[in-house]
């Protein structure tokens, strides 16, 4: 084995990686004792020292934190600081818009430009997947990122804030699940080669 080869994160160590933080964000937000607003407070900084453990545990298992990694955590960090400081929730609730959002105008941008973007950014994620099915897969993330933004935006002004953290908690990650099973036959056919190929991993939630 070569000695640059980095290490092959299981399903469950990636599915802790994208929607572990998530989970300590609404665990803190339920159970941690007092207002709401305190409440508030103490979910978005656990959401952020769960996100900078995550990469880190991304790091000791793999090797490796991904550049779509790279990129929630920043703006974890960043939205998360501006929460605190401001004592704004706004700014939490906006998070998912802009990475959604930055995600799909990265991905629109590949297409536009013909590069492969998506491969770039999940790299052998997806051994054997031809031109074609990379292309097709861009086209349907990107939409779907499109779609995610839209929607948290409308979720955000139309529901509290616990109805909202229970959306992006219950409803957010299975939509995204789901709409990456319903990728596998198209990218079956188009040549991945993995051997579960429910497995494959996805873009991190916003």
């Amino acid at each position: 084995m070569a000695a640059d080869t980095k290490p092959a994160a299981s399903p469950g160590l990636r599915m802790l990686i994208d929607f572990g933080p998530l989970a300590v964000f609404f665990a803190v937000n339920s159970f941690a004792p007092g207002a709401q607003l305190e409440r508030i407070f103490a979910a978005t900084a656990a959401f952020m020292v769960a996100m900078g453990a995550t990469m880190a545990l991304s790091w000791w298992k793999t090797r490796h934190i991904s550049p779509m990694l790279w990129i929630s955590g920043a703006l974890v960090l960043v939205f998360g600081g501006l929460t605190l400081y401001f004592h704004d929730q706004t700014f939490i609730q906006m998070k998912p818009t802009i990475v959604y959002a930055m995600f799909a105008i990265i991905l629109g941008y590949g297409l536009v430009a013909d590069k492969p973007l998506l491969q770039t950014l999940l790299q052998t994620a997806y051994p054997g997947l031809s031109a074609k099915g990379w292309r097709l897969l861009t086209i349907n993330w990107a939409l779907f990122f499109t779609a995610m933004a839209i929607l948290n935006e409308v979720m955000r002004q139309m529901l509290s804030w616990d109805q909202w953290v229970t959306f992006k908690t219950w409803a957010v990650i299975p939509m995204t699940l789901v709409f990456a099973m319903l990728n596998i036959p198209m990218l079956l056919k188009h040549g991945l080669q993995l051997d579960k190929p429910e497995d494959a991993p996805i873009p991190p939630e916003g």
